[in-house]
């Protein structure tokens, strides 16, 4: 859950052994797909793996899991570079006996299969979860959209503001409304739709 420390863990990924230790001090992007050789989940891992960069530059790592199996992962990897010109920089996590995505609840409750459904934890630098998104097997998520959440985590953790809807980078923020009655009339000024909705800048 959301606030919740993440849960640990170490295994084998296409990388090397890794564990959630091994992102300490650094943003990371968490996220299970259903199966290797899926038509969506290649997509989503394209995506990914064009955005790395855009990731690296918010000081966040991607890492994914699946219940299957290293080897599997590894074959997978290639054949996307092989077939669509992209290499994934990033480690996919194997899963087999179903212990990780059973702690971060990836697997649904009444699941008649091993398949992860879409989830996906973004998981701040002291290992907390901070926001969580979850999608069914058949609807790819948005990378566009996981990199401007972890953007509006960041820019809410420097200072006292919130983010409204569809906020971007640069985008005008909203300031935290005054706590006390005396206050309302001096906070009064542009940008102000009302006392409780004050726009500003980051």
């Amino acid at each position: 859950m959301i606030g919740d420390d993440a849960p640990a863990f170490r295994a084998r990924t296409t990388m090397g052994e890794r564990g959630l230790d091994t992102y300490r001090g650094r943003w990371l992007v968490f996220f299970s797909h259903p199966a290797d050789f899926t038509p969506v989940c290649t997509s989503e891992f394209v995506a990914f793996a064009k955005a790395f960069d855009r990731f690296r530059e918010l000081e966040c790592d991607l890492l994914a899991l699946s219940v299957d199996s290293l080897s599997s992962h590894l074959a997978w990897k290639h054949s996307i570079e092989h077939r669509f010109g992209v290499r994934v920089p990033f480690p996919i996590v194997e899963d087999p006996a179903m212990g990780i995505a059973r702690a971060y609840g990836m697997l649904p409750a009444n699941a008649t299969s091993s398949a992860t459904v879409r989830t996906t934890f973004v998981i701040d630098p002291e290992g907390v979860i901070r926001a969580t998104v979850s999608y069914p097997m058949t609807v790819g998520r948005s990378v566009d959209e996981i990199l401007r959440l972890v953007s509006a985590l960041q820019a809410t953790d420097a200072a006292e503001i919130s983010t409204p809807e569809g906020w971007r980078p640069g985008d005008p923020v909203i300031v935290a409304p005054p706590l006390t009655f005396d206050k309302i009339s001096a906070k009064a000024e542009a940008g102000a739709s009302d006392w409780y909705y004050r726009l500003g800048s980051a």
